[in-house]
């Protein structure tokens, strides 16, 4: 009998049969172990806070939630659905270097822990925000700091940056506490970058960033209420690539924060994961509907492709490489040929996966794309050639639940509206 890829007992062809495809399929268990394995080894002081911007399905949310995560978001969207899944405004906390003014109203209005303000302009429209509403304002300060992190995929901080800061401009504005009166300065917040497989450089940064902090509230009188230090914790997809070991990076991490918590025993201590809790947790699962050669190259065409998942196919890495991928109905076939596994759009850019190793493949499979619970359809073109977004489906305790409808023809048309050049003039008015 064939060997099929199954989520906690459930057959991949069931899955497609049942949701069609392409769809992204994630295991609630493997959410759950992920969340667990790191916050049953790490100090109790450091809080897991999740980064919806890594998947920001509101069902994912609350099941991280459910775990014990709190919430890390960057939209206004994002800051409805972390309450919306049930997370107290009292873990959330608002990043990002170009917030509106209807974004940190609603941080206010909502009540949420922390502001992390990523510029001085932004404190001064926090400040007056805050007044309009006589309230005081939480607000951390994301610091680019001078040194720079080693061994990340991207790195965010330690040059010149959209993000944060500067150290140097930081500790000269001394008088920062007393300009912004309605401005509650109560915490620092740095962000090295991501995808670091390395326990060591993490030890090493999270070190560098607790003593930052430090030093900042020293020179600025910061009652350091919070300390967040980022993550950046990877996940390995890639031939040579390894992943972290918990019990390894958390023997090496537990000593520095029990170090600080010891100074600082009211301090709240922050790390934010995002593609650490839930790439392992995703598949993308495409059917292949043709299959034919090239000049001697092999080429099986999917539904699915790189309109639900840029992420694959190396988006914002120099270096491209396939994730890991299998021919899901037949995972018992030796991958004796290789593959180039490509989707629907007119682009030749869409190819999700070069020169692949798989058995021999033919219509109607299901080729699937591992490690895919994070950065998949909300960072990836969807509306290109009008495919719209793909269903997924959450497999949790053995039952599956459709946390997101396949986008139909009707829903990406709804907000377009029909020019009609012989019609009376009512043309809308600017506002």
């Amino acid at each position: 009998m064939t060997r099929e890829f199954q989520v906690q007992g459930v057959r991949v062809s069931e899955l497609a049969r049942r949701y069609g495809t392409p769809l992204f399929v994630y295991d609630g268990t493997v959410l759950r172990d992920r969340f667990h394995g790191l916050r049953d080894r790490l100090h109790p002081a450091m809080e897991i806070f999740y980064s919806l911007k890594a998947n920001p399905n509101i069902s994912i949310c609350a099941l991280l939630h459910s775990f014990g995560a709190r919430a890390e978001v960057s939209s206004l969207v994002e800051l409805t659905t972390a309450l919306r899944a049930g997370v107290p405004p009292q873990q959330v906390i608002f990043l990002g270097p170009g917030k509106s003014r209807q974004e940190l109203a609603a941080c206010l209005d909502t009540g949420i822990y922390a502001v992390v303000c990523e510029s001085i302009p932004e404190v001064a429209l926090v400040d007056e925000l805050a007044r309009e509403r006589g309230v005081k304002a939480p607000v951390a300060l994301r610091v680019n700091p001078r040194f720079a992190v080693k061994r990340s995929g991207l790195a965010m901080g330690g040059r010149p940056r959209q993000f944060g800061i500067d150290e140097e401009e930081l500790f000269g504005q001394t008088d920062l506490v007393k300009r912004f009166p309605d401005v509650d300065l109560m915490g620092v917040q740095v962000y090295m970058g991501t995808r670091i497989l390395h326990e060591t450089v993490i030890v090493e940064n999270t070190t560098r960033i607790l003593d930052l902090a430090e030093r900042l509230s020293a020179a600025l009188s910061l009652d350091l209420r919070m300390v967040d230090v980022g993550g950046g914790l990877g996940v390995s997809y890639f031939d040579g690539e390894s992943d972290l070991d918990a019990q390894v990076l958390t023997d090496g991490l537990n000593p520095v924060i029990e170090d600080f918590t010891a100074r600082h025993p009211g301090t709240r201590l922050i790390m934010e994961l995002g593609r650490y809790l839930t790439a392992e947790a995703g598949t993308y699962v495409m059917g292949v509907r043709y299959t034919k050669t090239s000049m001697g190259e092999r080429f099986a065409v999917a539904d699915g492709g790189t309109h639900h998942h840029m992420a694959a196919v190396g988006i914002g890495s120099f270096v491209k490489r396939n994730f890991p991928m299998a021919v899901l109905n037949r995972l018992d076939e030796p991958a004796t040929e290789e593959w180039n596994v490509t989707g629907p759009l007119c682009t030749p850019g869409d190819t999700i996966g070069k020169k692949v190793p798989l058995p021999p493949v033919r219509p109607g499979d299901l080729i699937g794309v591992h490690r895919s619970g994070a950065y998949g359809p909300t960072a990836s073109p969807g509306l290109f050639l009008g495919h719209g977004y793909p269903a997924e489906v959450l497999v949790h305790e053995g039952r599956c639940h459709l946390v997101r409808e396949r986008d139909r023809p009707e829903d990406l048309l709804r907000r377009q509206r029909l020019y009609d050049p012989t019609a009376p003039d009512a043309a809308d008015v600017p506002h």
